[in-house]
């Protein structure tokens, strides 16, 4: 899978929603901002939590979106290891097949 350009269409897709239901996407969007807020945990630190969500529940979109804050939140690919390593051992076999696409997703979008 190319995941910049899925990445691409997937934000028109959003883009679409939004201006069929924008209230309801502006409740989300506010949602979203709110809970990245820096308390406990840090924004990276929730990123890695929602990116761990989003292959236990195999969304491959989210999975793209995550890991694509994580590059630009300055995580490293250790790090995402083992937060995919987390997600193996939690979700056993579907999790494997949905953290190698986050692995591929986040070389694709870290290549030079």
């Amino acid at each position: 899978m190319n995941y910049p350009a899925f990445i691409s269409e997937t934000r028109g897709r959003s883009r679409a929603l939004a201006k069929l239901v924008p209230d309801a996407m502006k409740g989300f969007g506010a949602l979203s901002q709110a809970v990245k807020q820096d308390a406990a945990l840090g924004y990276k630190e929730k990123e890695f939590v929602a990116l761990g969500i989003a292959i236990g529940i195999r969304c491959e979109p989210c999975i793209a979106f995550h890991v694509e804050t994580l590059v630009k939140a300055g995580a490293t690919r250790e790090e995402l290891g083992d937060v995919l390593a987390m997600a193996i051992q939690m979700g056993g076999g579907p999790a494997v097949m949905y953290a190698g696409k986050a692995l591929e997703c986040w070389d694709q979008l870290t290549a030079a």
